[in-house]
């Protein structure tokens, strides 16, 4: 599958800049797969107003693909049918990203099967290459764009990424098929190392910049970028975000996404955007778990989900993977100090047309 075979409006949407969430996993206590749940979590994206939704990710957790557990297909296959069902009852469309793991072998197996399953780009971590050389890296993610577009993933080495250096990104860019980098290190120096390998590679008008930087949304989405190339200076803008922190408060999300696109190209951005960004790191620390080196990172989004009623529970595949202590009074703390965060009357409002069983 080419980039020119994804329908022309939901590119165009993606390269002007929306919000995607990570789909989180619902599990019941059983820790099986709850359909109802993860239906409902889809459309509640949708209805937010999402411009993508991202399958198999790190929000979805990784052991989806494990033996004994064997999800990868399952979770991936629904969400990819409800998606379209409720789209088109909707009359929406958005952007299908599924996440892709692993050597060589295993990223084109599931590759192949985001394309049966009509995914139209994959996420692609290397983890895998936790000791690979640059080469090996980029030989292996020109193989998986062979096969579907493919966005880059800088993950941060917290939770499972590495370091990337600025001449693998250099060269990352040049890759046939390759559309769009989602930065996620957590890091300034190595998000702009990012940012410059596009502009210094002549690629900032083929390759889309989208922020996963959970600490640092809001700036992200604000700056803009000033690179001195050899073909000039260059300002490079980060159009939109891929984040598991937009799976939470989706819909207020997508508000601050639009507030973001009106203040784009004007002199000044309005202080109290600088109070809100703040406001959503310390969020975010909270919802993540910064405090314990982001061990609580998923239980902690599963937890203001169940608040809202879009989950049963925190359950995640390990057992083993819950708050960590005092996790739960931070969320009280940041749910009582930022109420405008939060979008619990619009969930409220929608909840039963979302847990609605079957069609």
């Amino acid at each position: 599958m080419r980039a020119e075979n994804i329908p022309l409006d939901v590119m165009q949407k993606f390269r002007d800049g929306v919000v995607i969430p990570a789909l989180p996993l619902a599990l019941n206590q059983d820790r099986r797969f709850d359909e109802i749940h993860e239906r409902a979590l889809v459309r509640y994206y949708i209805d937010a107003g999402i411009g993508g939704l991202a399958v198999g990710v790190h929000s979805t957790q990784f052991e989806i693909r494990d033996a004994g557990i064997d999800l990868f297909e399952t979770v991936l296959t629904f969400a990819s049918r409800e998606i379209d069902q409720y789209c088109g009852k909707q009359g929406k469309k958005i952007l299908k990203i599924a996440g892709v793991v692993g050597k060589t072998d295993q990223a084109l197996r599931e590759a192949e099967f985001a394309v049966s399953q009509g995914y139209h780009a994959v996420l692609l971590s290397l983890s895998a290459y936790a000791d690979g050389t640059i080469d090996e890296m980029l030989e292996h993610s020109a193989k998986v764009a062979e096969i579907i577009p493919v966005i880059g993933f800088y993950l941060q080495p917290a939770v499972g990424g590495r370091v990337l250096p600025y001449e693998f990104w250099r060269k990352f860019v040049e890759i046939d098929n390759v559309i769009a980098v989602k930065m996620a290190p957590f890091n300034r120096y190595q998000t702009f190392d990012v940012v410059r390998a596009v502009a210094e590679a002549g690629k900032e008008n083929d390759i889309v910049l989208y922020t996963g930087n959970d600490d640092n949304i809001l700036i992200d989405l604000l700056t803009p970028f000033r690179v001195r190339t050899s073909q000039g200076e260059k300002t490079i803008r980060i159009m939109g975000g891929l984040l598991g922190h937009w799976g939470m408060w989706t819909r207020k999300s997508v508000e601050l996404m639009e507030e973001i696109k009106a203040i784009r190209g004007k002199d000044q951005i309005p202080v109290e955007m600088l109070t809100r960004a703040a406001e959503i790191t310390d969020a975010n620390a909270a919802f993540f778990d910064a405090a314990n080196g982001f061990a609580g990172c998923i239980p902690g989004i599963h937890e203001v989900l169940r608040r809202q009623g879009l989950l049963q529970g925190i359950w995640c595949l390990d057992p083993h993977e819950t708050l960590s202590p005092g996790q739960s009074e931070e969320i009280d703390r940041v749910y009582a100090s930022y109420p405008h965060l939060n979008d619990d009357e619009f969930v409220r409002s929608n909840l039963q047309n979302w847990i609605t069983k079957g069609e």
